[in-house]
């Protein structure tokens, strides 16, 4: 670390304390002070985020200047009965914590400056009746660190967390919850559909059998038509090109990031995430890393540790309770965040450095009512094998052409599960996740518009992992499928609220994307069964004068939807990676058929198991090299300069 050598001529308190205490020398100081100068954070924050300072030690100076003895929370016994007087939010944000009742008077912790502000928001929180004469019970404060304060609220409230990570949703807006299941007017309309369709086979089976071919080849036509047309709609940027010089604003204009990162037996890679987290290009002063751990994820939680972690990352254990699913753990991770701004990440994700702060501008240019922006996907693995080839251009065509081309026309986007950044108080006025959904952050393109919110892109470029087995790949878009499943029946519970919030044109196209995708692979397979058994057996009789035209109309229909999707991948492949990729798109059929065996697994454990998550292995594939080069060959980010943070933690 170099640092100029200006003198202080009068050293604040703090840091005066610090400098005699031996924890810092001038040097360091004079670096904090510039840094205080260019963030507007809290010298001491500064001081405890790059690790140059130990949050106790902070603590205790800070104690010693306010005349107020320090408490160690963690050995500290707490009055959990007085703590739950208050709002567990209210304590996080505020930054205190009722200790004790001693006779008149309450024990108190805090972490912030002592005041008469504070005193009497104790008082009026807490809400205890005074002393034999009436008076208000004395406040007594200790000091603690921020984290102590979180622990202990944590503890104390465990079952509260638990309750809203898992039932908040459910509790406050159960219509938009997947725990709800079907609604009467959705089981009403799929019995009678059943016994319709039952009743055309009995009475005219000929009839029946050939509308049923006709609609099944519609649906799979006009959803693969609308993925081949958003590959042709003309790209733009999803921030205008004047809003970038924005992406470098100055460290003080920037917001509080908190940014969660879901693991699950992740012991193998936690090492490779703490690297690439460290390289976010943002103010270490202003940026929060939690790292969300499940309780019975011993491995991964001791390995976690293992690496050290700098000061700006959190381990938080999740409370071990049901449904065990990666939007659970983020319900967990929205409640203990104190950053304006949020963004979410999964364990193998390698976010481009400046990725942050494009955020920040894309929320500024597009205005307070957006609810979040998703960044771009793309495989950094994708040359390893023929199954991450294909996936690599499956994704590439997603997140180049789809959404950016729903954001165009003005239908609701899905954005994706990693990724994707938040405002933090619209994320808790909407109730966060739905911890029952697979997929439930495509639910908020139509969850956000309900009360008045969008969702934007952001263009910025996560290099994520696509899977390289076929198990895991399999396990993977089960569970993708089922979610997406789970938003259509979500959707289309209230169908006239879902036209009066996104308009007609915006309701039909969220749900040709949402039940369109899984709908036409679940009838893929069915559709060709039907044509090689119609001839091979001459099963499938049609009321039509020439039996065979149809079968050939029914024949063209699925070799054109195969064109379709040679033609998207193709697309993609000279758009995103080159020629070279272009012979990969020609085994889009047979990628295709993979997809509707993860469908049909996807519907048989929407019936059986619908809240089952299954997780998905990383660090599967042989890397050749491929940590340093990106998917289209050309070289990936290199390594950077050493940090204050780098040189602390090692």
């Amino acid at each position: 670390m170099s640092a100029p050598h200006d003198p202080i001529e009068t050293p604040p308190p703090l840091g005066e304390a610090l400098e005699y205490a031996g924890l810092i020398d001038r040097e360091t100081l004079v670096w904090a002070l510039a840094r205080k100068r260019e963030t507007g954070q809290r010298l001491g924050a500064i001081l405890v985020n790059c690790g140059l300072v130990h949050r106790m030690d902070l603590q205790r100076v800070l104690g010693a200047i306010w005349g107020i003895p320090f408490v160690d929370l963690l050995n500290a016994p707490l009055d959990a009965a007085l703590a739950r007087r208050c709002d567990p939010q209210q304590l996080l944000a505020e930054g205190w914590f009722p200790l004790r009742l001693d006779g008149d008077r309450v024990v108190v912790a805090t972490c912030e400056p002592p005041s008469g502000e504070l005193i009497a928001t104790v008082r009026e929180t807490l809400d205890l009746p005074g002393d034999a004469l009436g008076a208000p019970l004395q406040v007594e404060l200790r000091t603690t660190t921020p984290l102590d304060v979180e622990r202990a609220v944590t503890r104390c409230f465990e079952a509260d967390v638990v309750q809203r990570s898992t039932a908040e949703l459910r509790m406050r807006r159960p219509e938009q919850s997947a725990a709800s299941g079907l609604s009467a007017a959705q089981r009403g309309a799929l019995l009678a559909l059943a016994a319709a369709v039952a009743g055309a086979l009995v009475l005219t089976r000929d009839y029946a059998f050939a509308v049923l071919v006709l609609l099944g080849e519609a649906i799979l036509l006009g959803a693969t038509a609308l993925r081949l047309a958003a590959s042709l709609v003309p790209r733009r940027a999803a921030v205008a090109p004047r809003q970038r010089p924005a992406w470098k604003r100055h460290d003080r204009e920037l917001p509080v990031y908190t940014v969660l990162v879901p693991v699950y037996r992740e012991a193998n890679v936690i090492g490779e995430l703490l690297e690439h987290l460290g390289r976010l290009d943002y103010p270490a002063e202003k940026l929060e890393l939690i790292v969300l751990l499940e309780s019975d994820d011993a491995e991964t939680i001791a390995a976690a540790r293992a690496a050290r972690p700098p000061s700006t990352v959190r381990l938080v254990v999740v409370p071990d309770a049901a449904p065990r699913t990666k939007p659970k753990a983020c319900n967990v991770g929205l409640f203990l965040a104190r950053g304006e701004l949020l963004a979410v990440y999964d364990a193998e994700d390698r976010p481009a450095p400046g990725q942050l702060r494009a955020a920040v501008a894309a929320f500024e240019a597009a205005g307070e009512r957006t609810l979040c922006v998703q960044a771009r996907l793309r495989f950094w693995n994708a040359p390893a094998n023929l199954l991450t080839r294909l996936s690599g251009l499956e994704c590439d065509h997603w997140q180049g052409a789809v959404l950016p081309a729903l954001e165009r026309v003005g239908v609701p986007v899905p954005p994706s599960g990693t990724s994707i950044h938040f405002r933090v108080a619209a994320l808790r006025e909407l109730g966060g996740w739905d911890p029952h959904n697979m997929c439930g952050h495509a639910a908020f393109g139509v969850r956000a518009p309900a009360d008045g919110y969008r969702v934007g892109l952001v263009d910025s470029t996560t290099d994520a992992e696509a899977c390289a087995r076929v198990g895991p790949w399999l396990r993977q878009r089960s569970r993708w499928l089922k979610g997406y499943l789970q938003t259509a029946l979500i959707s289309t519970r209230h169908p006239v609220r879902l036209v009066r919030h996104v308009g007609l044109g915006g309701a039909l196209g969220y749900l040709a994307v949402i039940a369109g995708t899984p709908l036409a692979l679940l009838l893929t397979p069915v559709l060709w069964v039907g044509v090689i058994c119609w001839y091979g057996f001459g099963m499938g009789d049609v009321p039509f004068d020439d039996p065979a035209a149809f079968w050939r109309v029914a024949l063209l229909g699925l070799i054109v939807a195969n064109a379709m999707k040679v033609a998207m991948l193709g697309i993609a492949a000279v758009r995103d990676r080159g020629w070279r990729w272009m012979p990969y798109a020609l085994l889009a059929p047979f990628y295709s058929a993979l997809q509707s065996l993860a469908a049909w697994r996807a519907l048989i454990q929407l019936v059986r198991n619908p809240f089952l998550w299954e997780t998905t292995p990383h660090a599967l594939a042989a890397k050749r090299g491929a940590d340093r080069r990106r998917g289209d060959g050309r070289p990936g980010p290199g390594p950077r300069s050493p940090t204050v943070t780098d040189v602390v933690s090692r």
